[in-house]
């Protein structure tokens, strides 16, 4: 018979490849970005907000925070590394106020989890307190990687488009979420029960939102289309037009 510790493990392992999809799903936004130099529209909080989260996790996953959590660890640590990226990405194509925010939430970021680190290991002396006050911001910063999107959710109910809110980021929270309840609540752990089952909420509803403004997104985009092939079509009759009157004027003389 198999041990619940043992489905337990397997669980963590399939929420390391889940998480390790939600890490990866704005690969094609950044993409889009790439190629065309510029941030647009998109948020950085998102990215920000789920460094921060991978931060405390790994914080709380050290063997002297809370032991035997090494599965929580190796992903969020991949998290990091991934995020980072992104967050470098969005510092090279922003510029002005959106560049400074960026750069003052990493540096408050950085120092925030530097200084929980210190203080957590120097004035608590067990395990259990160190997971607990661990535990709770994680809790705290945990929701907040899952809440970050409400903010595009909010931009998305009044311009009726979902353009800037990935699908892939919204599936991929699902399943992590799902996936890290699971492994939870096998044995029991508040503190990576309550973010992820939150997360599963907060996905459903955006998976909600986007169901509702795809055809209207659609409809969007295709009279964007449309409105740039009319201004085309005239710059070029403009143009053919300015063509035959110099080749008129030269006929004249």
């Amino acid at each position: 018979m198999i041990s619940p510790d043992t489905i337990r493990t397997a669980i963590g392992v399939i929420g390391n490849g889940t998480a390790l999809v939600l890490f990866l799903s704005p690969v094609p936004t950044f993409i889009r970005i790439w190629k065309k130099g510029s941030v647009e529209q998109y948020s950085p909080i998102p990215y920000v907000a789920t460094l921060l989260n991978c931060m405390m996790w790994v914080l709380y996953g050290l063997p002297a925070v809370h032991p035997h959590s090494m599965l929580v660890i190796t992903i969020n640590g991949t998290g990091m590394a991934i995020q980072l990226t992104y967050v470098t990405l969005f510092l090279l194509f922003s510029a002005g106020v959106v560049r400074r925010k960026v750069v003052l939430l990493l540096a408050a970021e950085v120092a925030f989890v530097g200084a929980v680190a210190a203080l957590v290991l120097s004035l608590a002396h067990t395990h259990e307190r160190r997971s607990m006050v661990v535990g709770i911001l994680c809790v705290l910063f945990g929701t907040g990687m899952y809440a970050a999107p409400l903010s595009v959710m909010k931009m998305v109910i009044q311009t009726k488009s979902v353009e800037y809110m990935p699908l892939f980021l919204s599936l991929a929270s699902l399943v992590n979420g799902i996936c890290w309840t699971a492994y939870a609540l096998i044995r029991f752990d508040l503190y990576i029960t309550i973010p992820n089952g939150l997360g599963v909420l907060f996905a459903v509803a955006q998976l909600v939102l986007y169901a509702i403004y795809y055809k209207s997104t659609q409809e969007i985009i295709e009279a964007r289309k449309r409105k740039a092939d009319q201004v085309a079509m005239t710059e070029v009759v403009v143009d053919g037009g300015g063509k035959t009157n110099n080749h008129a004027g030269a006929g004249r003389c």
